[in-house]
Parts: structure tokens; C-alpha cells; sequence
């Protein structure tokens, strides 16, 4: 409502600024503040990046073969990766396996911090910028420093003061309501049906068909738990990340597009979720 009515007098450039360079930091050291990292969790996050990186080269490949505006090829390269690992992937975790998942799920969201503000950073830039220039960008993001931080902090098991742990609190939470409040400046303006449809099917695709099935394929390779292997699965089929947004609009990648996809995605994942379920229910428990 608020783009709705001020409309160009809001930037939605300026929210993404701040939200990126000032709020997502204190969202990542207190997202680091939430779970104590134990060495024998780490491989879980380690197999999720290693899903990933090995399913990221082919998906660039079949990127350029399929798109020929370089900024389609970047969303389709990078966008299924994003998912929502945090908001949807955390409480789904426990709503399907228990609070014994949220360790799990936890360090998993971590993981894709670095997936977001690394390889994220670098394929929206690459819509708009060189590779020199896209290099850059991922020293000059603060999320990155920060999380180096945090780790040190929680793996030293340094103390912070209750008034230190409760500023980087509320600047998590303001982070948080800055990035759904940028959702929505980006959801005014959105047309759905102006979406490309082979950027739109070609998403989706990867998204909740190849990539779950490369990573069961993956998975059953492993000697983890069912268990384990169940809630790597079901984060891997979280829809797109509002994280997303955030990268598209900084480096001029579509973000209306990009925008798109994460509410076409969200409201697909409803009856996906279905789905989902079953095969957890008959494969991994």
C-alpha cells in the first residue's frame, strides 16, 4: 500500500541498500547466535554446498544454451539455488521431523548464507556487471565479513553481554521486517503475466523437478541417516528466497521478474508440500 501511494518517491533501490550493506548483517550474526556449531554437524551443511556446487555447473551450461538475454540466464543459474531454507525450511523442519531437525536445518541455513552472498552475488552481477566488477561486488557485500565473525565467535564460545546479544536482536528483526516490507514494494509493481514464459517454466523445472531429483540421487549415494538425508532433500525443494530480491534489485537483474517467481513458486509449493510429505513419509522416516 505504502509503494502503492508514494510510488516513485519510494526507492526501492534505498530499502535494498539498507537492508543489504546495514540490517543483513546483524540478521547473520544472530542467526550465528541461535545454534551452538558441534564438529560432528558439520558435514550436513558441507553435503548441502557440495549438492550444490556439483548441480550449479551443469545448470550454467544449460542456461546458456537455453537463454539468450544474459539476465534470464543469471536468474535461471542461480535463482532454484536460493531457496528458502530459513523462514520455510526451519519451521517445516520441525512441523516433518521433529525439533531434533532444527540443528540440522539450522547449519543448513548458515550454508546457504554463503551460497546467497558468494555465488549469488557473483550471477546476478554477471547480468549487469564484468567479471572483474562481479568479483568486487562479493568483497564489497558486509554479510560475508560478518558471518566470519559470528563463526568465530560461536565456535570460540565467546560470551556476549545480554545488552550486546540484544542490539544485534533487534537489528535481526528489523532486518527481517525491512525485507518483507521490500517484498512488497517489489510485489506492487509486479505483472505476472509479463513474465517470460520460458524463464518462468525453465525455473520451476529446476526447481522443484530436477534439483530434488539430482539430490535424491545424490543422498542415496551417502551413509547418512534417512534421517539426515530427508531434511537435506526437503530443504533442497524450498521455494525461491526473498533473498533473492535483494541481489536482483542491487545489480539491476530484473527484480519485478525475480519477484515473480518467488510468489509463483511459494503459492506452487502449497500443494507440492503434499508431495513432499509423502515421500518423506515412505522414503526417509
Amino acid at each position: 500500500m505504502a509503494k502503492r501511494i508514494f510510488k516513485e518517491d519510494m526507492s526501492t533501490k534505498t530499502l535494498t541498500l539498507m537492508s543489504v550493506y546495514f540490517l543483513q548483517p546483524f540478521v547473520t550474526i544472530w542467526g550465528f547466535s541461535t545454534a551452538k556449531l558441534h564438529t560432528e554437524h558439520v558435514y550436513v551443511p558441507l553435503l548441502y554446498l557440495g549438492i550444490i556446487f556439483t548441480l550449479l555447473l551443469p545448470t550454467i551450461l544449460l542456461g546458456r544454451i537455453i537463454f539468450e538475454n544474459i539476465k534470464d540466464r543469471a536468474i535461471f543459474s542461480i535463482a532454484g539455488f536460493v531457496g528458502n531454507t530459513g523462514n520455510i525450511g526451519i519451521p517445516l523442519g520441525i512441523a516433518l521431523f521433529g525439533e531434533q531437525s532444527v540443528i540440522y536445518t539450522t547449519l543448513i541455513n548458515i550454508a546457504n548464507v554463503f551460497v546467497v552472498y558468494i555465488i549469488g552475488v557473483y550471477i546476478y552481477s554477471r547480468g549487469s556487471f564484468s567479471i572483474r566488477d562481479s568479483l568486487f561486488n562479493i568483497i564489497k557485500i558486509p554479510i560475508i565479513p560478518a558471518s566470519i565473525i559470528a563463526i568465530f565467535i560461536n565456535i570460540n564460545d565467546i560470551q556476549l553481554s545480554p545488552q550486546i546479544e540484544e542490539f544485534f536482536k533487534m537489528g535481526a528483526y528489523a532486518g527481517i521486517v525491512l525485507q518483507l516490507f521490500l517484498l512488497g514494494t517489489f510485489l506492487q509493481g509486479i505483472r505476472i503475466r509479463e513474465l517470460h514464459p520460458k524463464l518462468f517454466l525453465g525455473t520451476v523445472s529446476q526447481k522443484f523437478i530436477l534439483v530434488p531429483a539430482a539430490t535424491a540421487f545424490i543422498l542415496n549415494l551417502t551413509d547418512l541417516p534417512l534421517f539426515v538425508q530427508g531434511v537435506i532433500f526437503m530443504e533442497m525443494m524450498t521455494p525461491l528466497a526473498v533473498a533473492n530480491i535483494n541481489l536482483a534489485s542491487l545489480y539491476d537483474c530484473k527484480p519485478k521478474d525475480v519477484t515473480s517467481l518467488i510468489l509463483i513458486t511459494t503459492l506452487l509449493f502449497i500443494p507440492i508440500l503434499f508431495v513432499l510429505t509423502y515421500i518423506i513419509d515412505h522414503y526417509y522416516l
